[in-house]
């Protein structure tokens, strides 16, 4: 329930610090205890993560006191709803959701047959679920919120002030302009200006500008190969963006983008693209269009679905992040991205892989890790992933490795924690992975040996298997092999070939 750093670095800095700015209780006599240190709480001053040294190196005024009061006060209703989440309990399960939806659909059709205790249960399980889906949208508008507190710290404005904290409304200097402060549309404009006189423009960062429009006029930059505009505030990409026939590169992450212009189809020369921490939903069914396409970063997004053709199309594809999601599934088409490198798809709700996963032949690093009660099991194809090196399935609900896990001879790193799993034994996990690929691959091979015994048997005609009948049946098969070989010297019925053969002897 608490906001991941990774998605809302600031939020999550500032709650974390919430019980450094009052001052402590003194702790009465008699619950002293010299043995037992005091609960450690975060400095305001001093990060202690390495994604918090590297907030505060961007955003030095978070040591501030005053600063991180200000925040605290803006985020006062996020402490609250959070509060209130865990009485209310954990998020249901997907599938729970989805059930639940369709009974209380079916009931307001007019279906008397479900109960009605059974509807008021599943309404209590879809309100939770909006719960939830209510407090991520708080998570997000705080995050932004606190970017415009601090910004009007550094502008030297009242952080009392509550127009600041609202989001500026009264047009104050944290509302800022479309474009950013007049230095950052003094840049834009040069950079237009320069694309209007012909001049190259192969390069354009915008990078932490506090952007909140990308002008069209960005699409008209012939020759442009690289766009980045990350850690902005944008919340729409122009359609104009497909005019850039010529970029190679494209860097949208952390933004505020809900969605994605169909015309980013149209980038027939794109190679690069980063959409990663903003609010999509989904990526358009034209991205399958950029065909060359060898990198896509669409991770800490809200994703629950892929395209459904995206495999067949990106032919090219070397690496594919999209963890930090909600992807109940991956697509059957992805089982087609025949060049893929590394797929990472950590900490979604994947229920499980397509049948034909193993097709994935240039498969080297996969990260399925942390898709908790949803991933049970591996397909059987899964052995055919032969240059697979890197593997983690920590954080999972699988009970046992697929037949096949044996036959990935280049596997060198394997997370297989926090899984019940029963095959291979975790006396054998917890030797490492040499030791897990050598049990797995004497299975394969004892199995591949009953098969063919199975076979065998299957072929062989059904005989008494009494000890007079084998042996009548061995007399029988000796005597006729040598009366044939006896036949064969005394010459009958030999044929010419039989006859040159002689010769030849």
């Amino acid at each position: 329930m608490d906001p991941a750093p990774q998605t809302h670095p600031i939020l999550s800095y500032v709650l974390s610090r919430i019980p450094t700015l009052s001052k402590p209780r003194p702790a009465a006599a008699s619950e002293f205890d010299i043995e037992q240190p005091p609960a450690h709480t975060p400095s305001p001053r001093t990060p202690s993560t390495a994604g918090e040294f590297e907030l505060v190196e961007r955003m030095p005024g978070l040591r501030h006191p005053s600063v991180l009061r200000a925040m605290t006060r803006a985020v006062a209703d996020v402490s609250a709803a959070r509060s209130a989440l865990q009485v209310l309990g954990p998020r249901p399960d997907h599938e729970l959701v989805d059930s639940s939806r369709a009974i209380v659909a079916a009931a307001e059709a007019g279906d008397s047959r479900i109960p009605e205790g059974d509807v008021e249960a599943c309404r209590a399980v879809v309100r939770l679920e909006e719960t939830h889906d209510a407090y991520e949208a708080l998570l997000q508008e705080a995050e932004a919120r606190l970017e415009r507190v601090y910004r009007s710290a550094m502008e030297g404005t009242d952080l009392d002030d509550e127009a600041v904290e609202k989001g500026g409304e009264d047009g104050g200097p944290a509302a800022g302009a479309d474009g950013g402060d007049a230095a950052v549309q003094e840049e834009v404009v040069a950079v237009l200006r320069q694309a209007e006189e012909g001049k190259p423009v192969e390069s354009v960062r915008l990078v932490d500008r506090q952007l909140r429009l990308l002008p069209e006029a960005f699409g008209r930059i012939q020759g442009l190969r690289v766009l980045d505009v990350s850690r902005n505030q944008l919340e729409v990409i122009p359609d104009a963006i497909g005019g850039l026939d010529h970029v190679e590169e494209l860097h949208l992450a952390a933004n505020a983008l809900i969605s994605l212009p169909d015309t980013i189809g149209l980038l027939s020369n794109l190679k690069i693209l980063n959409v990663s921490s903003n609010r999509l939903r989904a990526l358009p069914d034209s991205i399958s269009k950029c065909r060359l396409l060898v990198e896509l970063d669409a991770s800490y997004n809200g994703l629950t679905y892929l395209p459904t053709n995206i495999g067949y199309e990106l032919v090219n594809l070397r690496k594919l992040w999209v963890h930090m999601n909600k992807l109940r599934s991956l697509t059957s088409s992805v089982c087609e991205m025949t060049s893929l490198y590394l797929l990472d798809a950590h900490f979604n709700e994947l229920c499980g892989l397509p049948s034909a996963f193993g097709k994935l032949s240039s498969l080297e690093i996969l990260n399925l890790s942390s898709n908790f009660s949803d991933l049970k099991e591996l397909p059987a194809s899964f052995g055919d992933l032969l240059n697979l090196r890197e593997l983690d399935l920590s954080n999972n609900q699988i009970h046992a490795l697929p037949d096949t896990f044996g036959r990935l001879d280049k596997l060198e790193k394997l997370n297989l924690e926090q899984n019940p799993l029963a095959m291979p034994p975790m006396d054998i996990v917890n030797k490492g992975v040499d030791a897990v690929k050598e049990y797995m691959s004497k299975r394969w091979l004892d199995i591949l040996l009953e098969e063919e015994q199975r076979r065998i048997a299957a072929e062989t005609p059904q005989a008494s298997s009494t000890p007079k009948a084998w042996l009548a049946r061995s007399v029988s098969w000796v005597t006729d092999v040598s009366g044939s070989f006896v036949g064969y010297l005394s010459g009958s019925e030999k044929s010419e070939k039989d006859a040159y053969l002689d010769q030849q002897f």
